[in-house]
């Protein structure tokens, strides 16, 4: 399914943990009005309640601006709050089964090797998240970094529109562009930053270079 690439530009994924106690609406808002064209709720701990709860505030947040909101993993989350995409990971459900339970959505598929990127899922999915690209805190069963140069030799094996994700900051992010991402995905750098507009704003204006 075609979509505007623009939207996969900057890709903030929410963590509670690091958004040093503030609401996730109001670190949302704020790099949404940095930026931010898409946002992906990614809750680990949460119960089911809460992530509905919390899918729902984002949903009303984000609908107004345009602004994606894609759910990592859970299908059932997704289409309760009429979220535009689902994203999965190698050991979640499999793209034709979200395709077959949620048609129309935007669907992105997790990639760490080369052997992900050969596979019948990459096909199926609309964007791709590549990674990690470099060190990072947020997911402690990452795999080992790509690197740049391994981060480009998966993008050569694929047109789908690939974000970038893993360790991406202001001051590293642009070697991914260069290296052919269509976007970034950031955790750290926006939801831990004092000021998430200005840090998404940042990000953004790496899309202007």
């Amino acid at each position: 399914m075609n979509r505007d690439p623009s939207i996969y530009r900057i890709c903030l994924i929410t963590d509670r943990e690091l958004s040093k106690g503030r609401s996730l609406v109001d670190v949302v808002g704020a790099a949404v009005q940095g930026g931010v064209t898409m946002v992906q709720l990614r809750e680990k701990t949460a119960t089911t309640r809460e992530f509905l709860e919390e899918a729902r505030a984002l949903k009303a947040l984000l609908a107004p601006h345009g602004v994606p909101l894609i759910i990592n993993d859970r299908v059932d989350i997704a289409l309760a709050v009429d979220a535009e995409g689902i994203h999965v990971g190698q050991k979640d459900m499999p793209v034709a089964q979200v395709r077959a339970l949620a048609p129309g959505r935007i669907v992105g598929l997790s990639i760490t090797n080369a052997t992900q990127m050969a596979g019948a899922d990459t096909h199926l999915c609309d964007y791709l998240g590549v990674g990690p690209l470099y060190l990072q805190q947020t997911k402690p069963d990452a795999s080992t970094p790509l690197g740049v140069e391994g981060f480009a030799k998966l993008r050569a094996m694929t047109d789908k529109p690939i974000i970038a994700i893993g360790g991406l900051k202001i001051d590293n992010s642009a070697p991914a562009l260069g290296a052919g991402a269509n976007g970034l995905a950031i955790v750290t750098g926006i939801v831990s930053a004092a000021d998430p507009k200005a840090a998404a704003a940042q990000f953004a204006a790496l899309f202007q270079k």
